[in-house]
Parts: C-alpha cells; sequence; structure tokens
C-alpha cells in the first residue's frame, strides 16, 4: 500500500471508532497489508484485496483470552 491508501485507511479508522491515537502504518517488504497500532501497541493487520478490480480491506485483529477482562458468572 502507498502513503496516501495508509492515510486514508487511518482517518477512516480513526473516524470510525473515534480513536484519534490510532495510527496505520506500511510495513517494509509487503505492498498487500499494513500494521495498526493503538498508540504504541500493535494490534492487528489490515490486508488490502483487489480482487477483479473490487478493492477492499480486511481488518485482521488477534485477541488472546488471557487479556480479557474477567467478569463475574
Amino acid at each position: 500500500m502507498d502513503a496516501n491508501e495508509v492515510a486514508r485507511l487511518q482517518d477512516y479508522l480513526r473516524t470510525k471508532f473515534a480513536l484519534p491515537n490510532l495510527t496505520v502504518r506500511g510495513r517494509t517488504n509487503k505492498d498487500d497489508s499494513a500494521e495498526v497500532y493503538l498508540g504504541e501497541e500493535f494490534i492487528g493487520v489490515i490486508f488490502r484485496d483487489d480482487e477483479d478490480g473490487d478493492v477492499s480491506y480486511d481488518f485482521n485483529m488477534a485477541i488472546l483470552e488471557i487479556d480479557l477482562p474477567e467478569r463475574p458468572a
């Protein structure tokens, strides 16, 4: 992804989730994806899919069970 595409994705996600400290960063040696950070914490990857001229993006965020807060039963 080029710098303009990364910036557009960042603007979209910041607005959609109301998170001004969310950043999208290009990946070295990868042109089909970018990394997503909340502050300095890596939270996921956005993959670009260009199928038959229709561009879409897939945001993949792994959540470890140990990171989930406890809730009363």
